[in-house]
């Protein structure tokens, strides 16, 4: 498939990381130190619900074939 590798649109971890910040702004008292970042992502990644996951996985196919199916067009990212 001829797409960037590094395609926000095609790389599920994106969707993550955006959970995962989502998470931790929701949090009434924000991080100070990296330790202090380190240990509320490793909570928010431990209480991630597994459906996010799997609705993540089972979506890459759908989003490869709508890709390809507008490739002749330029995405901007």
């Amino acid at each position: 498939m001829d797409w960037p590798a590094r395609s926000p649109d095609l790389n599920p971890i994106e969707h993550i990381w955006d959970f995962l910040g989502r998470r931790l702004e929701a949090r009434t008292l924000s991080p100070v130190t990296i330790q202090e970042l380190r240990l509320e992502l490793q909570d928010e990644w431990a209480a991630m619900p597994q459906q996010l996951i799997d609705t993540l996985i089972l979506s890459i196919g759908r989003r490869c074939e709508t890709f390809l199916a507008v490739r002749r067009d330029h995405v901007l990212y």
